[in-house]
């Protein structure tokens, strides 16, 4: 019963820790989040399970913790060079196509991460890129030559697309979501109508969206797929 209680007291203190202190903690985590997430980790999970140590012990330590941790997220808002200590600053890798190994070394970062990281974005060819910026966060953000870029409309002189609107779910799982139609000026019938047109009811469609440009998606159960990839 005690471990219940504890696992169960840890369980909503992170969480509420972790809504508190924001979604940058769970997201694209920098120096500050990686170290906190971690230490935040490691001492609940001790409130859990760790009998050795008294609970109010471990959940001073977790408070005491968390406001070091508030506490430095707020300073590094107001302060710029307090936030670059913290959380880091980019790093430049490829500056107008040309690799920057002394930046790389710094950072302890390979050519093969780094060609990793290009393929991920769906570029084979270095030779594309004019600059590469390793992120606070780890990631790899990049800029592609003029000539390797692609064409936007406005490039084109073409007419601006219709105004997009946010996808809105219309079924998950074989269920209506009432409260999206109503907010956005939909019924049952009219979606019931959509589907009649289609053959199709309610109880057919795996999942439902009005997508941005207004149109509507239905995926089905039964997709009369004969062999489907595993």
């Amino acid at each position: 019963m005690e471990i219940i209680i504890r696992t169960a007291s840890a369980f909503l203190l992170l969480l509420i820790i972790s809504r508190i202190l924001g979604k940058q903690t769970i997201s694209n985590m920098t120096f500050h989040d990686f170290v906190s997430g971690i230490t935040l980790g490691g001492i609940t999970a001790n409130l859990a399970f760790n009998k050795n140590i008294s609970h109010w012990a471990l959940i001073v330590s977790l408070l005491v913790f968390f406001g070091i941790a508030y506490l430095m997220s707020v300073l590094a808002l107001k302060n710029r060079a307090l936030s670059r200590l913290i959380s880091g600053t980019p790093t430049v890798i490829i500056e107008n196509g040309k690799i920057l190994e002394n930046n790389m070394r710094k950072i302890r970062y390979t050519l093969d991460s780094l060609n990793q990281s290009l393929r991920e974005k769906n570029i084979f060819n270095i030779e594309e890129i004019e600059y590469a910026i390793m992120e606070d966060h780890g990631k790899l953000t990049i800029k592609k030559k003029s000539e390797y870029e692609w064409v936007t409309r406005k490039d084109l002189k073409l007419h601006p697309a219709a105004v997009n609107s946010f996808p809105v779910e219309l079924i998950i799982d074989g269920k209506i979501i009432e409260d999206n139609l109503t907010e956005n000026g939909l019924t049952p019938q009219w979606l019931e109508s959509e589907l009649k047109k289609r053959n199709k009811a309610v109880s057919d469609v795996f999942y439902a969206v009005k997508g941005t440009q207004n149109k509507l998606f239905f995926d089905y159960y039964q997709d009369n797929i004969q062999k489907p990839i595993d």
